[in-house]
């Protein structure tokens, strides 16, 4: 009976890791911490070395830093594999949560994309400073490569916020989006009481089904006129709920719920659009990836061929 226990509780105790998420306010430490840690990196590197980097490359030679911090000192050298097995991390550590089914469970999907970019920015950073600004022959490639595919990431992160994902992590179907929509006006009516008129004066102000589909540069040049709409939008339903005499507690929950379709409302409208941009970016992000990582192999390997090992 104790072992039946004991079995079962271990089983529960898989499982909650398993499915474990964060709350708000670990979600908050979680990205403070990464944007900490990248920002602390990327001072101490300059900091440390700004006098070498801003030597002209003829002179470095003299330097009483050079033999530290060339692409073969101890601590170039050093920053330079540290940035490289950051980079595989976050490549390998991503595409295996996303598309192994085993791994699939573990965490939420948007918090493995979170460790994928930290990681996929902090690498550059140090392989960057491993190259001390001095960019030549193949390795060139690789590291326009990784500039590239780093300027991709923020591209592509653009885009992935703006396509609609459920909590774990997977795209929604317009039809999600639309029942949502639908849950949120059946709170109004059910939790806060609203009258009719009320409610349909939030839905023409969400304005769901009234947005039309745009090109990429009228979407880019209307996100701050957007911004700004939205908040005359909710300052209007604000004075409305005043006119109806809603005490502030309730007034309050009532625009938050305002804010969701409002956010539904943007979401159907760049949906489909997005999920367009999404398919021909993975087509641009992926082969810089993939020549990024092959060159760096081949550096890899002819390095180590070449005697430079490290401190090993």
């Amino acid at each position: 009976m104790l072992i039946w226990n004991y079995n079962n509780y271990r089983i529960i105790l898989v499982k909650t890791f398993l499915t474990a998420q964060m709350t708000k306010l670990q979600h908050q430490l979680y990205i403070v911490f990464f944007v900490i840690v990248t920002i602390l990196v990327l001072v101490l590197l300059i900091v440390n070395g700004y006098t070498y980097y801003i030597t002209p490359l003829e002179e470095r030679f003299f330097s009483a830093d050079h033999n530290s911090l060339k692409p073969s000192g101890a601590l170039g050298h050093g920053i330079g594999i540290i940035g490289s097995i950051l980079l595989l991390a976050g490549v390998s550590i991503y595409m295996v949560r996303k598309r192994m089914k085993i791994f699939m469970r573990i965490g939420l999907l948007k918090h493995w994309l979170e460790l994928h970019i930290f990681l996929c920015t902090v690498g550059p950073i140090l392989v960057l400073f491993h190259t001390a600004f001095k960019f030549g022959g193949i390795v060139a490639v690789s590291f326009w490569s990784m500039v590239a595919v780093f300027l991709s990431g923020i591209v592509g992160r653009f885009i992935y916020v703006r396509i609609p994902h459920t909590i774990e992590g997977k795209e929604m179907s317009m039809q999600q989006i639309s029942n949502m929509n639908q849950q949120l006006t059946i709170r109004l009516f059910s939790e806060y009481n609203l009258d009719k008129e009320t409610v349909n004066k939030i839905e023409n102000l969400s304005d769901i089904e009234k947005k039309g589909r745009s090109s990429f540069t009228e979407l880019l040049f209307s996100i701050i006129p957007n911004f700004f709409e939205n908040r005359q939008k909710i300052n209007l339903i604000s004075k409305e709920l005043n006119k109806h005499q809603i005490n502030k507690s309730a007034r309050k929950e009532v625009i938050k719920i305002v804010k969701e379709k409002i956010n539904i409302s943007n979401k159907i409208y760049y949906l489909r659009l997005m999920q367009s941009l999404f398919k021909y970016w993975h087509v641009a992000h992926l082969p810089f990836a993939l020549i990024m990582l092959i060159i760096m192999f081949i550096h890899i390997v002819v390095t180590v061929a070449l005697g430079y090992k490290w401190i090993f």
